[in-house]
C-alpha cells in the first residue's frame, strides 16, 4: 500500500518528498532481528585462551606478623660512687666487649688500695712474728716453756694468718673498686647518648642507667601463630597431604615490601599457648651484618614448612565474589562454566587450589571481559607467564570445546 502512494508523495513538496523516504527506509529496520552479542548463550562464540591445569608439588608456606628483639641489651649503671670524670665512648659507634666507656675519678680509690696494701704488710709482718715464737717455743717446751705458753703461741699464729686473710681480702675489694672507676662494656655493640655528662654525681647500682648498649648483629625476630593453625598443619603431615622437607626455609620482608636476603633459623618453638589470644610465640634468628633490622620493627615472615599436592592458578585468572568466594571460569564442551575454589594461600602470582578445578581442566585465562557463567566459548591454547602476559601457542584459528 505504501508502495502503491509513493507516486502522489512524490508530487508534494520537496521536504515532504524527504520525509516520505525516510519513513519508506524506517520501515523495513525496525522489521529486522537483532543478533545476541558475542559471548552470550545462543549467541557467537566467545574466543578465549585456556591454559591445561596440573598437579604439582607446591610449597607450602605460612605468612605470619613478627617484631624485631635484641641480640643481647644491657643497661650500663655504675658499680662505684663518684664525679663522672671522662665519657670515652662516641654514641652511635659500635663498641666491644672490654671497651671502656666512662670514667670516676679514682683518687679516693687509689689511697683506699694503698690503705689496703699497708694492713697486707702489717698482717704478713704479724705472720712472720708468730712463726718465729711458735718455732722458738717448740725448741725450748719443757725446758722453760709450758705447754700451755705453746699452745698460745699456735693460737697466735693461727690469728696472724686470719688477719692476713682478712687484710687480702680487703686489698681485693678496694682493687675492685678501683678497677670499676673504669665503666667497661660487658658486650659488644652500639651504645646509645648518655644520660650523664662529665661532672654529674652517680652512686653504686644506680636505677638510672647510665646509658644502654644494644647488640643487633645476630637479631631476633618473635612472631605468633595460633595454635589451632599449629594444630591443623600436624593434621595434614599426619595425612601425608604436607610433605616436610629437610628443613624449615624461613624468609623475612622488610617494613619497605622487600625480600631480606639472609634466611633465618628457629631458636625457640614455644612452649605454652597464650591465655588471652591463643597463639604459641615462636623465636627466629637472623644474621644483621648491615643493621638493616632494627629491634621493635614489625615485619612479615614467610615460612616454608614443607610440599603440598596441589593445582596452581593464575591469581589474574579468578576473582572474588561479593560473598567472598574465589571464582574462575573453565571452557567445558565449548561453553564457559564458572567454578568456586577453594584455595590454601599462594604461591609466587597463583593461589594454591585444592578444590573446585581438577588436573586436565581448561581454565580460561584471557577474554574474560564480559563472560558469563554458560557462554558459548572458543578455545585458544595459551601460555601464561609469572607476570601475567598471555601468549598463544597455536594459530589464531580457533577450536570448538573445552
Amino acid at each position: 500500500m505504501l508502495i502503491s502512494i509513493l507516486p502522489s508523495l512524490l508530487r508534494l513538496a520537496p521536504w515532504a518528498a524527504v520525509a516520505a523516504a525516510l519513513l519508506f527506509c524506517a520501515v523495513p529496520l525496525a522489521a529486522q532481528p537483532m543478533g545476541a552479542p558475542p559471548g552470550m548463550a545462543g549467541g557467537l562464540a566467545t574466543a578465549v585462551g585456556v591454559i591445561t591445569m596440573e598437579t604439582q608439588q607446591v610449597p607450602f608456606a605460612t605468612t605470619v606478623p613478627g617484631r624485631a628483639v635484641a641480640y643481647e641489651q644491657v643497661d650500663i649503671r655504675p658499680r662505684v660512687g663518684g664525679i663522672v670524670s671522662e665519657i670515652v665512648y662516641p654514641p652511635g659507634r659500635p663498641v666491644a666487649v672490654g671497651d671502656v666507656l666512662f670514667r670516676i675519678e679514682d683518687r679516693t680509690y687509689r689511697a683506699e688500695v694503698a690503705a689496703a696494701k699497708a694492713e697486707v704488710a702489717l698482717a704478713e709482718a704479724s705472720v712472720s712474728t708468730a712463726q718465729d715464737t711458735l718455732a722458738r717455743y717448740e725448741k725450748l717446751v719443757g725446758i722453760g716453756v709450758t705447754a700451755e705458753e705453746l699452745a698460745t703461741a699456735r693460737v697466735s699464729l693461727l690469728q696472724a694468718e686470719a688477719d692476713l686473710s682478712a687484710a687480702e681480702a680487703a686489698l681485693q675489694v678496694a682493687e675492685l673498686d678501683l678497677e670499676r672507676t673504669e665503666i667497661k662494656s660487658p658486650i659488644a655493640g652500639f651504645p646509645e647518648v648518655p644520660t650523664v655528662s662529665v661532672g654529674a654525681l652517680v652512686t653504686e647500682n644506680q636505677t638510672d642507667a647510665l646509658t644502654t648498649i644494644t647488640r643487633i648483629d645476630p637479631i631476633y625476630v618473635d612472631v605468633e601463630e595460633s595454635s589451632r593453625r599449629i594444630g591443623e598443619i600436624r593434621n595434614r603431615i599426619d595425612a601425608g597431604s604436607l610433605r616436610v622437607g629437610a628443613g624449615v626455609d624461613i624468609r623475612l620482608e622488610l617494613e619497605t615490601g622487600e625480600a631480606y636476603a639472609g634466611q633465618g633459623k628457629m631458636v625457640s618453638p614455644g612452649a605454652s599457648v597464650s591465655t588471652t589470644t591463643g597463639t604459641t610465640e615462636i623465636r627466629l634468628q637472623f644474621d644483621n651484618p648491615e643493621r638493616r633490622i632494627l629491634p621493635g620493627q614489625f615485619l612479615r615472615v614467610d615460612i616454608v614448612l614443607g610440599t603440598t599436592e596441589a593445582i596452581l592458578v593464575p591469581q589474574g585468572a579468578t576473582s572474588r565474589a561479593a560473598s567472598g568466594e574465589l571464582t574462575a571460569f573453565v571452557a567445558v564442551d565449548g561453553k564457559a562454566e564458572q567454578r568456586i575454589l577453594t584455595e590454601q594461600g599462594s604461591y609466587q602470582n597463583a593461589w594454591i587450589v585444592t578444590e573446585g578445578i581438577a588436573a586436565g581442566e581448561a581454565l580460561i585465562v584471557d577474554g574474560l571481559l564480559n563472560l558469563g557463567d554458560g557462554a558459548a566459548v572458543a578455545t585458544v591454547p595459551v601460555t601464561i607467564s609469572a607476570d601475567g602476559v598471555v601468549t598463544e601457542t597455536a594459530p589464531a584459528a580457533t577450536m570448538d570445546g573445552g
